[in-house]
């Protein structure tokens, strides 16, 4: 269990946020394995890439380069990939091997725009067999993203026809749950200020979908999305009606799902009250981690404290330390970003550092506990 991995390692992180002891591995890894994108997303620019430099696509990182990097790492518990469309690389499952084999993840969490349908199904499907057969202990959540509904999310993402498809992949992965009881089919909303004003229509329609769980985040200004120069981040008060309505249906859904999913809700709930307070105020409002808990690989070997800072704050690039992550992780340059970072410089909302920041802040963990065990006893009494 998440939670029951990293406390003992609580301690650790702390000294070294305080640089009283150099920083040991992370525990969640983000690797965006391609900025190959299908999306024109009006919140993303990561397919403008490739349009502007085609060969920047041959520098992505081969399948022999990720394999050493990872053997370099070893175990991490939570393996976010990214993207771009990260079923659009060929060696797609592959990776997956690579990173279940090398890294023993807890918990792979893979996101997708679902217009390469018959990938996604047919990818999925084989990673379902590799972790069925190899690492039957690790959960796999598969989240399609949902940015409205029907034209008003093709509007938002910039493709024809891409919410029938969500629609259809949706279904098609919720059907391969009996093959792997780790599997979880979630949804997810980026709000921004396309649609901000509409979550309450939106959640409504999810509910009725009845994912496994369903993920909002803010829509932010980020180096790694080229949007920094794009107003698509809503304001506080905007975000704050949004999210007010969509927390009382997550409370009010929560006691029907499994232990897993009520404790990630757990962690959604304060991550929400946490957003709203950095929008407001316009500061880091708990302790932020980036750089000690998490890290983000590029698809050229380039690792960020995370995706915010990106190209503006690269922590280095593994290609030049000879693969060996904690060459690079150890290095001055990765440690004066973390300097940045601490000296807080930067503030965001970002949900994936976000979720590790509370871990490692107790009172914010204290209330996601409460959360979990009133929860169960709601579950109980139903």
């Amino acid at each position: 269990m998440y939670i029951n991995e990293i406390i003992p390692k609580i301690p650790k992180y702390r000294l070294a946020r305080k640089k009283i002891l150099p920083p040991g591995k992370p525990f969640n890894l983000t690797f965006s394995v391609t900025n190959l994108c299908q999306s024109r997303c009006k919140t993303c620019n990561i397919w403008e890439i490739y349009k502007d430099s085609p060969e920047k696509r041959s520098n992505e990182l081969s399948l022999s380069e990720i394999k050493s990097i990872f053997k370099s790492m070893g175990h991490i518990y939570l393996f976010n990939v990214s993207g771009g469309e990260p079923f659009l690389r060929r060696d797609f499952v592959d990776i997956i091997h690579a990173a279940c084999k090398y890294l023993t993840p807890g918990v792979i969490h893979i996101p997708t725009n679902a217009i390469a349908e018959k990938q996604v199904v047919s990818k999925t499907k084989q990673i379902i067999e590799l972790l069925r057969t190899s690492y039957p202990k690790t959960k796999l959540t598969i989240k399609p993203s949902l940015d409205h509904i029907g034209q008003k999310h093709d509007d938002i993402r910039g493709v024809p026809g891409n919410f029938d498809k969500v629609m259809s992949v949706f279904k098609s992965l919720s059907d391969l749950k009996p093959e792997y009881e780790h599997l979880h089919v979630e949804l997810g909303t980026v709000i921004s200020r396309w649609n901000v004003d509409d979550i309450r229509e939106i959640a409504e329609f999810i509910t009725r979908l009845d994912p496994d769980s369903y993920r909002n985040e803010i829509a932010e200004q980020r180096s790694e999305m080229l949007n920094l120069e794009n107003p698509i981040t809503p304001d506080a008060t905007q975000y704050e009606n949004a999210i007010n309505f969509f927390v009382a249906e997550l409370k009010g859904g929560m006691k029907q799902k499994r232990l897993f999913n009520r404790i990630t809700n757990a962690f959604r709930l304060e991550y929400y009250d946490l957003a709203i307070r950095i929008l407001k105020a316009n500061k880091q409002v708990i302790p932020c981690y980036a750089g000690i808990s998490n890290a983000h690989m590029t698809p050229y070997g380039d690792i960020w404290a995370c995706c915010t800072l990106g190209y503006d704050k690269p922590m280095g690039n593994l290609r030049s330390h000879g693969y060996d992550f904690g060459s690079l992780w150890q290095s001055p340059q990765a440690d004066a970003v973390r300097s940045y970072i601490k000296d807080g410089n930067c503030h965001c909302p970002m949900a994936n550092q976000m979720y590790s920041n509370i871990m490692l802040h107790t009172p914010s963990l204290m209330k996601v506990l409460y959360n979990i065990a009133a929860l169960k006893q709601q579950k109980q009494l139903s």
